[in-house]
C-alpha cells in the first residue's frame, strides 16, 4: 500500500509542477504547444516501450480482449444516453468517453505491482496497451465529434502516430525481432518523458479552474458510469469466463482505476471544454484514494 500510495503522489507532484509553471509563466506557457508534443512526439514511445517489456503468449490475448468487449459494450449504452439526454454536443462527447478511459498505465501497472506483485505485469501491460487503442481511435473519434464532422473524426483518427506505432511495436513482438539494450532505453525514455508531459499538462489546465466549471449533472453522470456502472459489469462479465481469480481481479482493478489524463490531452486537442475534462479527471483521482482500500480489501477477501 505505500508503494501505491507513493505512485499516487509522484502523480500529484508532476500536476503541481505543470500547474506552478501554468502560474509562473501565465500565457509564455502554451498549453496547446505541449498538447501536441505529447500527442504527435511522445506518446509513440510509451506503446513502443510498452511492447519491448514483455513477449506477447496466446494465453494471454484474452486479457485485451476481454478488456476491450467490455469497454465496447459500455459504450453503446452510454453514448445512447449521452444523446438522449445531453443537448450540448461537446458534453455529450464527455460522457460518451471520459468514463472509459482509465488511467491503467501511470496508476494501473504500479497499483498492480503492489496489490499482486510482478506476476500482474503481464496482464497490466497488455490491458494498459489495449486501452491505448481506446484511446486513440474511440476516444479520438469522440472527442473530435464535439467540436468536428464525421469526415474530419475519422481523419483526425488517422493523424494520430500511435496507431501505426502501435501497429509496428505489435508486429516487433510477434515476430521476435530482438531490440539491443541501448534501444530499449531510448525508447523508455521517450515513454517516461511522455508520460510526465501529460501529468504536467494537466497541471497547467488547473490553473484558473473554479467551482464555476463543474458541471454537476455530467460529472455525476461520468464518476457514476466509471466507479459503479463500469466495475459491476466487468465483475458480472467475468463470471462467466473461466480465468482465474487472480487475472479477474488484476482487471477489475485495471476497471476501477480513475479517468487517464489522455481525456484532458484529446479534450484539449480537439476543443472539447478541456477545463471541465481536467476536473473530472481531478476528482476521480482524488474519489480514488479511498477507493483503493475498499479495492484491496474486496481483493483479498473474494479473489485471492
Amino acid at each position: 500500500m505505500i508503494t501505491t500510495l507513493l505512485s499516487i503522489i509522484s502523480v500529484y507532484f508532476f500536476i503541481l509542477l505543470g500547474y506552478m509553471a501554468k502560474r509562473i509563466f501565465k500565457e509564455e506557457m502554451n498549453t496547446k504547444t505541449l498538447t501536441l508534443m505529447s500527442v504527435y512526439f511522445l506518446q509513440p514511445f510509451v506503446t513502443m516501450w510498452g511492447f519491448s517489456t514483455a513477449k506477447l503468449q496466446s494465453e494471454h490475448i484474452l486479457v485485451p480482449i476481454l478488456y476491450l468487449g467490455i469497454i465496447f459494450i459500455l459504450s453503446i449504452p452510454t453514448m445512447i444516453i449521452a444523446r438522449s439526454f445531453i443537448k450540448n454536443k461537446k458534453e455529450q462527447a464527455i460522457f460518451s468517453i471520459a468514463g472509459l478511459v482509465g488511467n491503467t498505465g501511470n496508476i494501473g501497472i504500479p497499483l498492480g505491482l503492489a496489490l499482486f506483485g510482478e506476476q500482474s505485469v503481464i496482464y497490466t501491460t497488455l490491458i494498459t496497451i489495449a486501452n491505448v487503442f481506446v484511446i486513440y481511435i474511440i476516444g479520438v473519434y469522440i472527442y473530435s465529434r464535439g467540436s468536428f464532422s464525421i469526415r474530419q473524426s475519422l481523419f483526425n483518427i488517422v493523424k494520430i502516430p500511435i496507431i501505426p506505432a502501435s501497429i509496428f511495436a505489435i508486429l516487433l513482438n510477434i515476430y521476435e525481432i530482438p531490440l539491443n539494450d541501448q534501444l530499449k532505453d531510448f525508447f523508455r525514455m521517450g515513454a517516461y518523458a511522455g508520460i510526465v508531459l501529460q501529468l504536467f499538462v494537466m497541471g497547467t489546465f488547473l490553473h484558473n479552474l473554479t467551482f464555476h466549471d463543474v458541471n454537476l449533472k455530467l460529472y455525476i453522470g461520468a464518476l457514476s458510469q466509471k466507479f459503479i456502472v463500469l466495475p459491476l459489469i466487468t465483475v458480472l462479465i467475468l463470471s462467466l469466463t473461466n480465468l482465474s481469480l487472480f487475472v479477474q481481479a488484476v482487471m477489475l482493478m485495471q476497471m476501477i482505476t480513475p479517468l487517464a489524463i489522455a481525456n484532458v490531452m484529446l479534450a484539449s486537442l480537439y476543443d472539447c471544454r478541456p477545463k471541465e475534462v481536467t476536473m473530472l479527471v481531478l476528482l476521480s483521482t482524488i474519489l480514488f484514494i479511498p477507493i483503493i482500500f475498499l479495492l484491496s480489501y474486496i481483493i483479498n477477501h473474494f479473489y485471492l
